[in-house]
């Protein structure tokens, strides 16, 4: 019977999700997912929460061993041995001996004769199956910091991916202002052309009607006097008509002005409406283990725990902060938080809310203190239906809003030393801080709403001539 469940099971059912290795240790969670112990210890170092590999739930009882699965394993791995053809094993090159042992000094393979040697005398020796586990691990420890900076450079490619896609969309719109405008040119080229055949045709007939009057006239003159007077009233009036075409009026020729007359302004002027200013950008080295910032860095979300490199400017598991520090004059912006619930805004710029119901915008900065360099927060957030303003002098100051807020702007004026949040639909102050802040701020985001992101609103741009 055993013979039969075993010859149903796939190699894969007994595999580790996260070393993709046969179970070794295995322990069970309470979502029912197995992996090795040492995998999972590995997995959960250094991570604020215990939650499983696989599907994100909580965890949070040690997790006991999977003594079933480790008996399957153990029995599937004989099996494979006794059916498999076993790799011959090498033999010591200088005395014909199986290598049964790993010597630690030498870092090699040796026989039990090379052991008693005396070139291996005082080394430490270990069984050959112990010291390729214990360096398999040694190895994917080694192999993670590799991992991760291939991740960091797997993500330069796809910056450089947006950039050349940036910069061909700008290029398809140049394309396309240059055969607009060529083609306005051949037409008027056109026009312009076909009008002055059409007056070198007229030229042509008047030419040879004045001719024509000329030579009557002269025959006039040579005529008798009674003759002369009878047609002289006729042919005067007939030379008085004019027949000749007059110039070539205004507008004859090519309008050079409108075609080439500040080309260069006119063609940034119509890219306006191709290209988007954001008043500030948020700088995705500094996102938390559980939010995701877009590829444009004008906003973010919440998402899945990720693997990040532990780069000090990241401060927090679920915020985002401003890719610029603020040290000086008058800064704004506004935020979109749409249906999210749960959010904060903080410092500088304008910022868009929504319907976000766990959200906070605001700014930080850094303030020397007795015990070292403290960061400190300045914001309004919107949590569990209520509006809240904080900052170190008042921790928790109940707002008074009688409209769920879309969007908020944030104003920072270090000349008046003022942070102000604004209602943006109403044009309504919600609150104003007054401080001086000598360490400078930073814009920052808080939220870890999955579907509905925190944005900041692009800026209208002008042209002041």
């Amino acid at each position: 019977m055993a013979e039969y469940k075993m010859s149903n099971i796939r190699e894969q059912d007994l595999t580790c999700s996260i070393c993709c290795e046969l179970f070794r240790d295995p322990v069970v969670l309470s979502c029912s997912h197995s992996f090795c112990k040492v995998c999972l210890e590995n997995w959960w170092k250094d991570k604020p929460l215990k939650t499983c590999p696989v599907c994100k739930s909580n965890i949070y009882m040690d997790p006991p061993l999977n003594l079933s699965l480790r008996n399957l394993v153990e029995t599937f791995t004989e099996e494979r041995r006794q059916t498999s053809p076993s790799p011959a094993q090498p033999e010591c090159s200088l005395h014909s001996e199986k290598l049964r042992l790993f010597c630690e000094d030498h870092q090699d393979l040796i026989c039990l004769v090379c052991r008693d040697s005396r070139t291996h005398k005082d080394h430490s020796f270990r069984p050959i199956e112990e010291a390729a586990q214990e360096l398999r691990e040694q190895l994917r420890r080694d192999l993670t910091p590799l991992q991760e900076n291939l991740k960091e450079n797997l993500k330069a490619r796809r910056a450089q991916t947006q950039i050349r896609a940036q910069f061909e969309k700008l290029h398809q719109f140049l394309r396309e202002e240059e055969e607009s405008r060529m083609k306005a040119l051949r037409e008027e080229e056109e026009q312009k052309t076909q009008r002055m055949k059409d007056m070198m045709a007229a030229v042509s007939r008047d030419m040879e009607a004045v001719s024509q009057s000329v030579s009557e006239t002269e025959e006039l003159l040579r005529a008798a006097d009674a003759s002369f007077l009878l047609q002289y009233k006729t042919a005067a009036k007939r030379l008085q008509q004019r027949p000749l075409v007059e110039e070539m009026g205004p507008g004859a020729l090519i309008d050079q002005a409108k075609h080439l007359g500040n080309l260069g302004f006119n063609i940034w002027r119509n890219m306006q409406s191709l290209v988007q200013f954001y008043p500030v950008l948020l700088n995705p080295n500094t996102a938390g283990l559980y939010v995701v910032v877009s590829e444009d860095l004008s906003s973010v979300r919440g998402g899945e725990e990720q693997e990040v490199p532990q780069n000090p400017e990241r401060s927090g598991d679920y915020d985002v902060l401003g890719s610029e520090r603020f040290v000086s004059g008058t800064h704004s912006w506004d935020v979109e938080v749409g249906e999210n619930e749960d959010w904060e805004v903080g410092e500088n710029e304008d910022w868009e809310v929504g319907e976000n119901e766990d959200w906070e915008v605001g700014v930080r900065g850094f303030v020397q203190g007795r015990d070292g360099t403290e960061e400190r927060r300045w914001c309004i957030c919107f949590c569990y239906g209520n509006y809240s303003a904080y900052s170190p002098s008042f921790p928790d100051k109940r707002l008074s809003v009688n409209k769920k807020l879309q969007r908020v702007r944030v104003k920072l004026d270090f000349d008046t030393k003022t942070l102000t949040f604004t209602d943006l639909d109403t044009n309504t102050d919600l609150h104003t801080f007054t401080e001086s802040f000598p360490e400078g701020l930073r814009p920052y985001l808080f939220t870890f709403v999955k579907d509905v992101p925190l944005k900041i609103l692009p800026r209208n741009i002008t042209v002041t001539e």
